[in-house]
Formats: C-alpha cells, sequence, structure tokens
C-alpha cells in the first residue's frame, strides 16, 4: 500500500521556525495525559524541525502508542499503528551526547542510521546503550509529563509488546516562546 508523503506539508509547517530567536515545546495530549516536551535544537536541529513540522501538520493526531516495553520505552509515530509506517521521507541520523535517561525523547529508526521519519520514542528508564546510536533530540518538561510518560509504560501489552487497549495522541500541539 502507498504511503502518503508528508514532506510538503511538513516544510510548509516549518517555514517560520527560528530556534535563534524562540524556543520550542511540544505537546501530546493523549489518553492517558499531557505529555509536554522541551526540544534540543542545539544538539539535533533537523529532527527538532521534523517533530514540529509534523506536529503543526497535524501527522501525529489519533496516532496510537503502538509498542510498549517496560522499563524501557514507549514509542509512537507509525500512520498504520504497527511500527512499519512513517511520513514519507527519512532523516538524517543527527548523534550527539545526550544520554538516553528517564524522559528523554529520541528517534526510532530501521538498521539504517539515517532512517528516521515520524516514529519516536521515549525512554522510562536510563539506556546507555542507545547513547550515540540513536538520536536525542528533546525531554519532557517537567515531573508530570514524565509521571503520563511511565503510566503508559505500565499499561498491559501483548507478546509483541503491543498494548492490549489503545494509548492514542489525540492532538499533537507546538508552544513556541521568545528567548530573553
Amino acid at each position: 500500500m502507498f504511503e502518503k508523503n508528508y514532506k510538503s506539508e511538513v516544510e510548509a509547517a516549518q517555514k517560520d521556525i527560528d530556534f535563534a530567536a524562540n524556543s520550542y515545546k511540544v505537546e501530546f495530549e493523549t489518553t492517558a495525559g499531557n505529555i509536554r516536551l522541551d526540544l534540543l535544537p542545539d544538539v539535533a536541529p533537523n529532527h527538532c524541525m521534523n517533530i514540529i513540522g509534523l506536529a503543526r501538520a497535524g501527522f501525529y493526531d489519533g496516532i496510537i502508542f503502538h509498542r510498549v516495553v517496560p522499563g524501557f520505552v514507549i514509542q509512537a509515530g507509525c500512520p498504520k499503528g504497527v511500527g512499519t509506517g512513517g511520513p514519507g521521507y527519512r532523516v538524517k541520523a543527527e548523534f550527539n551526547k545526550t544520554p538516553h535517561v528517564a524522559g528523554v525523547l529520541s528517534m526510532a529508526r530501521a538498521q539504517d542510521p539515517d532512517s528516521a521519519g515520524s516514529q519516536f520514542f521515549l525512554c522510562l528508564g536510563k539506556a546507555a546503550f542507545l547513547d550515540g546510536q540513536y538520536t536525542a533530540f528533546g525531554r519532557t518538561s517537567d515531573d508530570d509529563s514524565l509521571a503520563v510518560v511511565k503510566t503508559i509504560g505500565e499499561v498491559e501489552t501483548d507478546d509483541r509488546d503491543r498494548p492490549m487497549a489503545d494509548v492514542t495522541i489525540k492532538k499533537a500541539t507546538v508552544t513556541v516562546e521568545p528567548k530573553a
């Protein structure tokens, strides 16, 4: 089945992004609560631009967390809901020194380091073996957001790490704050 390519919609939604002048947050309103994320454009600007563009284009609205591995990660961003879909384009890896610890936002990918697209994961604990192998580009903004991530990380799953009951991103929004 042909996947829709969201590149033009995402690029249009990125036109006014200015990391020098503004800070950006992405918020996922989920069926388990809200997850607010601070982005790290100083270490992964293209990944930050990508998630902002996807959120503004409505790509994440209605998408489920299709993979939950207790104590490790929660993963979303697949339009098919099975872990094999994406936005129809790829983002080059921006590996950096940000440690993969609880609340860190990072991009999922296939074996090819430059195969990231729209799927992301949030760490439930320390996962040092991911450091330098996956692009970390954000973190939860506050304790309440981390608590929601951990709540999702405790849902019942089947033997393929798929939640037994869907946890859905109802809406993704972007907040822009001018830097002082």
